[in-house]
């Protein structure tokens, strides 16, 4: 299957195409640009691998936590192109494309942190089970003092940037339950590309315009509402 796939929710931009198997990506610390881009970056990968969009399957989508505009533009990225082509989408949670990513030969148990700024973090635990990475809570936007790790016997792992945040706060509470922290991991494209193809392949793709983004937060949420209300009235 061919499927192109885009992560923009932090400040980390990364695009990928995924060609039966394989995986190539696009990665840059690049804040404030990720709009200017995005599209120049995933048309170069479909040429240096010959491939047209038409001959795309699906769009795989970072949708979120993360931050607003990078994921509102990855949601408006990949619903154009797939409602250009016809394709369906592949939303997948920018949490679990972390926790996708953190070592392999780590503890199995993850938890994956991204600082969400105003003093909270956005969290969400795994395991891998069975060669699977399986939510073991909802996610969440916390303060860091909140997180609490969930019932499982083991060590865990934590990965991404927020357990830097308020200075490590996190990292400092939860330390004594982990094994090992990566405050610097960044949620990549390629990871996305093999979840989403999973997922593709199990029959999880939904049509583009169902796709929505996961802000977390209950403010955002009424913010859009209120846009909505107020393009209706127009």
């Amino acid at each position: 299957m061919k499927l192109l796939a885009f992560e923009t929710a932090t400040e980390a931009l990364s695009v990928a195409l995924y060609l039966d198997g394989q995986v190539h990506e696009r990665f840059e610390l690049a804040p404030r640009r990720h709009a200017e881009l995005s599209l120049p970056w995933a048309q170069g990968l479909l040429q240096q691998a010959g491939i047209a969009r038409s001959q795309l399957d699906a769009i795989a989508v970072g949708r979120g936590p993360g931050a607003f505009t990078g994921v509102r533009l990855a949601i408006a990225l990949a619903q154009g192109i797939a409602l250009g082509l016809d394709r369906p989408l592949v939303p997948v949670s920018t949490l679990e494309v972390l926790a996708a990513g953190a070592p392999a030969d780590g503890p199995d148990r993850i938890l994956a942190a991204i600082d969400a700024r105003m003093g909270e973090v956005y969290v969400g635990a795994y395991q891998r089970i069975g060669g699977r990475l399986v939510a073991l809570d909802r996610e969440q936007v916390l303060a860091p003092d909140a997180v609490q790790l969930p019932a499982a016997d083991g060590p865990w792992q934590g990965v991404g940037t927020g357990f830097a945040a308020a200075d490590g706060l996190l990292a400092q509470r939860l330390s004594a339950g982990m094994d090992a922290i990566d405050a610097s991991a960044l949620p990549r494209a390629g990871v996305l590309a093999r979840l989403a193809a999973a997922a593709f392949e199990a029959g999880e793709a939904v049509p583009a315009e169902r796709v929505e983004p996961a802000y977390l937060r209950d403010n955002v949420a009424l913010t859009l509402v209120e846009q909505q209300a107020l393009r209706a009235r127009k």
